[in-house]
């Protein structure tokens, strides 16, 4: 727990997140030892200027990170952070993973290492009857070939899809906008018991927090990180479930869509996505066979030990003859696109011939991996 009680301390600080939490990682070798460094220290970790490094000194002062843990872990017996191998792989790969996952319920290692395919499905808390009734017969479908089945057990189509896996004895997972202790909506209690028995409850959100209207957009990043593709299932044009999409898209995940009627105020959304190049649900077996597509992920590291070895190699100063990692094709492109030198951003999303908000997402993974910096002006130069 020594190096997660100063990951949960570093947490406390307002203004350092997972990018600040990650280069101070590579750059002391541990939170730990970053914890105890001095002002002059900290000011050579990128991001750290002199307000931020007088903030870190401040906070510092009030908080004992052991003390911090033993209290915390009263009501958080159970949570991650990206120091651990349990930490879900594929959420550790957006842009902005949570610092610390809380979860309750049922774990199993192969589905946070990526081994299982998850699939999220989401939409409209205030379905139609056809939208409730394709919402659990794409879970149940789904459940039944082994997919995994992500959603946030919010009234409507959440609920369903989390239904529809359950019948089918499938594995599902929920991530919630409040602490993992809290039941939202109240009328999910039934199936809060069931989840927990059959899959797992996650949330960024500590024990006892209660619902806010601010919590819920954000849980939509780990609801999309976690997943390989994301279905939206009836949404209207102010739905949540369009930022699932969009940040589907930022993420490089799948999105896919269940067709409405022009006149369905309910399926404006849906219509909206399909315009924009989303992938058309035409019936189960298709699905099936779009999914059934997407490449399996190779063995991830089996330790923490091993694997803040691999970070660490990563993040080390490049030697003459540079190792870069193998990377995902976007990801290639764009850093083919960033020279040594300081580029503009618009002039790295001309070169990589992307949309900008997918050479926006590129970068920013870049960024945690070490390969790419970010200055200011919008410019980027390789590490």
């Amino acid at each position: 727990m020594a190096e997660g009680a100063f990951w949960l301390a570093w947490s406390q600080i307002k203004g350092i997140g997972p990018i600040l939490l990650l280069r101070l990682q590579r750059h002391f070798g541990t939170l730990a030892a970053a914890w105890h460094a001095d002002a002059e220290a900290l000011g050579q970790v990128e991001g750290f200027g002199p307000k931020t490094v007088a903030a870190v000194l401040g906070a510092r002062k009030a908080i004992d990170p052991e003390k911090l843990a033993e209290a915390h872990l009263k009501d958080n017996p159970h949570f991650w952070t990206p120091a651990d191998a349990d930490y879900p792989r594929l959420l550790r790969e957006i842009p902005n993973p949570p610092t610390l996952l809380y979860y309750r319920g049922v774990v199993r290692r192969e589905e946070n290492q990526g081994m299982t395919l998850a699939v999220a499905i989401v939409g409209t808390r205030e379905p139609t009857d056809y939208g409730k009734r394709w919402a659990r017969r794409i879970s149940r479908t789904l459940a039944q070939k082994g997919f995994t089945i992500v959603s946030g057990m919010a009234q409507g189509i959440d609920s369903e899809a989390h239904r529809g896996c359950l019948e089918a004895g499938g594995r599902t997972i929920a991530v919630f906008g409040t602490g993992v202790d809290m039941i939202y909506p109240p009328r999910n209690q039934q199936l809060y018991e069931q989840i927990l028995q059959q899959g797992l409850v996650v949330s960024e959100y500590p024990a006892g927090t209660q619902p806010d209207r601010a919590h819920f957009p954000q849980r939509n990043r780990i609801i999309v990180g976690l997943c390989r593709a994301v279905l939206i299932v009836e949404a209207p044009v102010n739905s949540g479930a369009l930022i699932s999409a969009r940040l589907a898209n930022d993420f490089g995940r799948d999105v896919y869509v269940l067709p409405g009627r022009l006149d369905d105020l309910k399926s404006q959304g849906c219509l909206g996505l399909l315009s924009k190049g989303a992938h058309l649900i035409i019936s189960e077996g298709y699905l099936l066979e779009m999914l059934g597509a997407i490449p399996q992920l190779d063995a991830a590291p089996v330790s923490t030990k091993e694997q803040n070895a691999e970070q660490l190699e990563l993040f080390a100063p490049a030697s003459s003859s540079p190792t870069v990692p193998d990377l995902a094709p976007d990801l290639a492109k764009v850093l083919e696109a960033v020279p040594s030198e300081a580029i503009l951003f618009d002039l790295i999303v001309e070169q990589a011939a992307m949309d900008a908000s997918s050479v926006s997402s590129a970068l920013l993974q870049l960024e945690l991996l070490g390969l790419v910096s970010q200055l200011p002006g919008m410019r980027y130069q390789r590490s």
